[in-house]
């Protein structure tokens, strides 16, 4: 079988300098690229299966524009994104993770926060609430969260988990 192409994209290069080798050990092909303007002509040319994307680049939330650019574009709407960050990721058991981050928007405890990162066990679900700059609440789907800093222990079930439940969607 295959592996997957994966593309990553992350302006520190000590974090590419791990991941690149590590996923090409496993028999994945890797791209890589610094900031949301690369990811996308490489996302665009190469197509890749998944798309590990930091957050803080070249602006506060590049990755999460990113990944935004991935669910709008038809062209690239395929493509499963996997958020590095250090944020606190909220766990739920209800499968609209939008509704929820939606209730966590309302309640006064998580009402100032400017990102709201939620994923829910069961089914994996997951997606980002964030605040743009002109104040708006943009909600963006993704295909999981891997906390930094990255432990290899963590990350390669991570990949197989989203890359078995797009392969299955897939063909479903």
């Amino acid at each position: 079988m295959k592996k997957a192409k994966i593309l990553v994209v992350d302006d520190d290069m000590d974090v590419i300098n791990v991941l690149e080798p590590m996923l090409t050990h496993e028999g994945y092909e890797v791209l890589t690229a610094y900031n949301k303007q690369e990811g996308l002509e490489i996302a665009r040319r190469e197509r890749p299966d998944l798309a590990i994307l930091d957050v803080m680049m070249t602006t506060q939330y590049e990755g999460f524009e990113l990944a935004k650019e991935f669910v709008d574009d038809p062209e690239l709407r395929g493509t499963a994104t996997l958020m590095e960050t250090s944020i606190e990721v909220l766990m739920t058991t209800k499968p609209s993770v939008q509704a929820m981050a939606r209730e966590f928007r309302n309640d006064p405890n998580y009402k100032e926060l400017q990102v709201i990162l939620i994923r829910d066990i069961v089914t994996g679900n997951a997606g980002i609430d964030y605040r743009a700059e002109d104040g708006r609440s943009v909600w963006v789907p993704v295909d999981g969260f891997i906390r930094k800093p990255v432990d290899r222990s963590r990350l390669l079930p991570e990949i197989e988990r989203i890359l078995n439940k797009k392969a299955e969607a897939a063909n479903a």
